[in-house]
């Protein structure tokens, strides 16, 4: 780790320089993460009957399994910045019914939804990651790009949502989310979520369910 940190240094930067995030998000390295985490009894009983909800739902195994993906390759250090810096929600009361969301700062990263007896998922990224020419142009987005990232061109869609720089894409299926994360759109993902991890302290720090989080972690 990082043993020159800075006391005004905010958000990842309290651990990590700009360079081992640079070559993290690039695939360069593997950064060491804690071996310990810390936690809070009182929030993970609190979300315990929601879990327990969750887990007699037929997306169960589906949900967790790529939670542990997720966490495994998505978020940098996660057991170092569990909480303070992101969380994970189950069966968040928020307009949408999602299965579980992922956030950080004050920005949803990740949610996975029922989809039949399957999941859906939606990754907030960078629009800038996905236009041809890496503008803010709605009208570059690469959509060729996107539907390799799939199994099927069906499987993937995509909106606008407030935010200059803002870009959600929507993925059906348990096999196209897991291609998406193990495609060139990793790096994307690994970028936005960046980004918002060193804008400081994770607003939902309430919210975070540690039974999710344990599968993400394991």
């Amino acid at each position: 780790m990082n043993a020159a940190r800075r006391p005004s240094s905010t958000g990842l930067r309290q651990f990590l320089d700009p360079q081992q995030q640079h070559d993290w998000m690039e695939g360069k390295t593997i950064l060491r993460d804690a071996d310990d985490r810390p936690e809070s009894l009182e929030l993970r009983f609190k979300y315990l009957p929601r879990f327990e909800k969750l887990l007699r739902r037929p997306q169960a195994q589906e949900v967790l399994e790529m939670l542990r993906r997720y966490g495994r390759d998505c978020i940098p250090i996660p057991r170092q910045t569990e909480r303070r810096y992101w969380s994970v929600s189950c069966l968040p009361s928020t307009p949408g019914k999602a299965l579980v969301r992922i956030n950080a700062s004050w920005m949803e990263l990740f949610s996975l939804y029922a989809d039949g007896d399957g999941v859906r998922a939606l990754f907030v990224v960078h629009l800038s990651d996905f236009t041809t020419d890496h503008s803010l142009d709605h009208g570059q987005v690469d959509d060729a790009f996107l539907e390799r990232c799939v199994v099927t061109p069906e499987d993937v869609s995509y909106f606008f949502p407030r935010g200059a720089d803002i870009f959600g894409v929507k993925v059906r299926g348990f096999s196209s989310i897991g291609k998406f994360v193990a495609s060139r759109a990793l790096r994307a993902i690994r970028a936005f979520n960046l980004t918002h991890m060193n804008r400081g302290r994770n607003a939902y720090q309430a919210s975070h369910c540690y039974s999710l989080a344990d599968h993400m972690l394991d």
